[in-house]
């Protein structure tokens, strides 16, 4: 079964964000759009480069309405050391997101059991705590930020826009579709 169109399950977990340990849970997501990104571990190879990635757009999610989550299971505390000893890792202004107990990346099924890590999972969830869009990559392949800005785009057209739906590379100001039964077969 998939999670699509599910609601976030209940969790509770500390985060390092600005500077100080806080607390988010699902309660947390209600209310906007949010985006989930588990990454398998803080001190590695590709996850910097996606976190940054985040960081240098992170203002254009803002502007969306967007908070992003950084979520691996190291712990709150791995996550500040991480932050204050990296410069790519230092411009993160995003919560990072500890699942030490696992529960976390269980819940959204990215967690690699016999590992203790998640896979490279990406979760955009809905402001009533739906989640939307799904993306799970091996370890070895980065994600894109610019390539997620476009799907939460679209999803968020796509919640305001009932009858509509987004084609292949749709970007904002694109034409959308309208289904129905005289565009069968027209496309």
């Amino acid at each position: 079964m998939s999670l699509i169109n599910t609601e976030v399950k209940p969790f509770k977990a500390q985060a390092y964000h600005n500077g100080k340990f806080v607390e988010v849970t699902n309660e947390t997501l209600k209310g906007k759009w949010s985006v989930f990104v588990f990454y398998p571990a803080d001190f590695t190879f590709v996850c910097p480069t996606e976190l940054g990635d985040l960081a240098d757009n992170y203002a254009e999610f803002q502007g969306l309405g967007v908070e992003i989550y950084g979520v691996s299971t190291d712990t709150h505390f791995t996550h500040k050391a991480w932050h204050d000893t990296s410069d790519t890792i230092g411009k993160v202004q995003y919560p990072l997101v500890a699942d030490p107990t696992l529960a976390i990346s269980r819940n959204f099924e990215v967690l690699i059991e016999e590992e203790g890590l998640a896979y490279r999972g990406t979760f955009v969830i809905n402001p009533e705590g739906l989640i939307k869009i799904i993306e799970v990559h091996d370890n070895g392949i980065g994600r894109d930020a610019k390539e997620l800005l476009r799907k939460v785009k679209a999803a968020q057209y796509v919640a305001s826009h009932p009858g509509e739906v987004c084609p292949a590379k749709w970007t904002p100001g694109a034409e959308t579709l309208k289904p129905s039964l005289d565009l069968v077969g027209k496309i």
